[in-house]
Formats: structure tokens, sequence, C-alpha cells
């Protein structure tokens, strides 16, 4: 019998098997991002809420997974593997050697930690220092960024200038003369760049806390 947990455990699981969190599965699927949120699945008397089969729909279209493969994320073996990927602190992220052109890592001075479920090649983590991020990064917290992964307006990236500043932002354009970035935090101001001031642009998956 298939219980209202295995469902948003498979739920879960799926998002971490993609390298993202339950609401960017959503986000990413067309849906409203708190969706799959924890506090949803239940309602105020504590009767259980299943995800409709619209919202199951989607989600398989977005990743490209089939129905046997999302219900193979249910129970005990379905858990994503867990993988190594390399980290580096945010605030280093400006200093030369630690990427290449095209935003992967590179050189020395970089650390490991394991996660589940990071699909794309080449995604690392940069760990937060300071308050210039929140609320939506704080200090302690680890973004998975790949530079692999097509960047769309509303994404959160991590840019990097030709003269090496570093920043993470919300893109709300890009075209060959511009670039429009959103700050994460109403205390800095938005950024506006010539697209020939920018190395690389970079998406961020999802944040660990």
């Amino acid at each position: 019998m298939l219980r209202h947990k295995d469902i948003w455990r498979a739920i879960d699981r799926l998002a971490e098997k993609h390298g993202l969190s339950a609401s960017g599965l959503a986000r990413r699927s067309g849906l409203d991002p708190t969706t799959f949120n924890k506090s949803k699945r239940t309602a105020p008397g504590g009767k259980a809420r299943w995800p409709s089969t619209e919202s199951v729909a989607k989600i398989l279209e977005s990743t490209g997974e089939s129905l046997p493969n999302f219900v193979g994320l249910i129970g005990d073996r379905g858990r994503p593997p867990r993988r190594r990927i390399a980290l580096l602190g945010y605030a280093r992220a400006g200093v030369a050697g630690h990427f290449d052109e095209a935003g992967y890592p590179a050189g020395r001075g970089w650390d490991e930690i394991e996660l589940p479920g990071i699909a794309e090649d080449g995604a690392y983590a940069l760990k937060i220092t300071g308050d210039s991020m929140e609320p939506a990064y704080r200090a302690g917290d680890i973004i998975i960024v790949a530079p692999g992964a097509a960047v769309r307006r509303g994404d959160r990236v991590v840019v990097k200038t030709r003269g090496g500043e570093v920043m993470a932002k919300q893109l709300l354009r890009h075209s060959s003369r511009r670039t429009e970035l959103r700050s994460l935090n109403d205390r800095h101001a938005d950024r506006s760049l010539a697209s020939d001031e920018i190395a690389w642009m970079a998406r961020i998956l999802w944040v660990t806390q």
C-alpha cells in the first residue's frame, strides 16, 4: 500500500537526485515554489494532504524521469547516492586561480564536501560568510553552483566579472549587450553590467542550511 509519507519522500528524493530543493523542483516544473513545502503536507487539523497527480506529472516532465523511476525512489533503496564535490569559502571566490575561464573549479585551495543527489557534472559548493545576502543566504549556508546548467531569467546565479568581483544575485535580464541583476539583500544595490564585463555566470541549484 502506498502511504502518504512514501509519496512525499519520493518527491524529496527526486529533488535531491537533480540537485534541487523541494521548492526548486516545484519552480523548475512551473509550480508555485511552496507547493512541496513541509507545511503544505498536512492540513491545519492534521489531515494528510497528498500532492496532485498534475503536480507529479509536471515534476516528471521537467526532470525527464519516468513513473517507474519515481516509484523506485520510494523506500530505503530509493535514496539517491551521495557524492563529493569541491567546496570553497565564498570570500575566497574572487581570488585568482580558483576557477577556469568557464567558471569551473581549478587550482589549489579547494576542500571537499559530501552531499546527496548532485547530478550536474562540475557542480561545486560555496560556503557563505557575512550577511550581505540575507535573508536568502546566511553565514554558514552552503550554495551549490552548476556552471554547466542553463541560466534563465529569475534564476539565482553567481557572477564573476573580468575585474575579479564575485557576486550572488538574481538574474533579471541577460542580452548580448547588458546583464541586469537584482540584489538578494535590499540593503545592497541592484547591478547593471555590460555583458562583456562578465567572465562567467553560473546557476545556483540549491542551498543547504
